[in-house]
């Protein structure tokens, strides 16, 4: 895996709601070679995502819900495929969006996940979700292309995904004092957190 590579394929992005400034929305934007339909079957169905991601079980159909073995589940809001799926992640009032849009034989993937400000703290709320959600989109990218082996939770314990995930927390601290809605101290908390979080002590 070429790790910088990996980072620089992911667009980052955290801002305060335009309308009422009472939520925090964390958007990732990612490019896979593969058509929309073919995506959102490695997104959707059990025996796809097992190999890049978690199982998944539930009831699996717009009304129904969802749960990610070890991780969160919810409820399935809206389920159009090939094109969009919002759940709620965790939480009734955290959700997660994600939309396909073809471009020429690429899919453009947008993950949308959105809290309450009062959940988030600040801006750097981001911090808690984004190197995870940078995880899945990379490991699903080693997926698309045919790269991904073996057990995808042991991978993530492995040297170089700890060491992507460092470099990913250091991408949204970046994205985080972009948006201006977190102060420095309120990053550097986010920061110290994603770390016990993402980037084990060895010891």
């Amino acid at each position: 895996m070429d790790l910088f590579s990996e980072l620089d394929a992911i667009h980052r992005q955290v801002d305060l709601d335009a309308v009422d400034g009472d939520t925090v929305r964390v958007l990732l934007r990612r490019r896979y070679p593969t058509e929309p339909a073919d995506l959102w079957s490695a997104l959707t169905e059990p025996d796809r995502i097992v190999r890049w991601f978690l199982p998944l079980n539930g009831d699996l159909r717009e009304g129904g819900s969802f749960q990610l073995e070890g991780n969160a589940g919810g409820d399935i809001l809206t389920c159009t495929p090939p094109r969009l799926l919002r759940v709620t992640f965790g939480h009734e009032t955290s959700v997660v969006e994600v939309r396909l849009e073809a471009d020429d034989e690429d899919t453009v993937l947008e993950l949308e996940h959105t809290v309450p400000l009062a959940m988030a703290g600040s801006a750097a709320g981001a911090l808690f979700v984004g190197p995870g959600w940078d995880g899945a989109l990379m490991g699903l990218g080693l997926f698309v292309r045919g790269e991904a082996v073996g057990d995808p939770v042991a991978a993530a314990e492995s040297p170089e995904v700890v060491e992507f995930n460092r470099h990913s927390i250091d991408r949204w601290v970046a994205a985080a004092e972009a948006s201006g809605a977190a102060t420095a101290e309120e990053i550097e908390g986010g920061k110290q957190a994603a770390l016990a979080q993402f980037v084990p002590d060895p010891r």
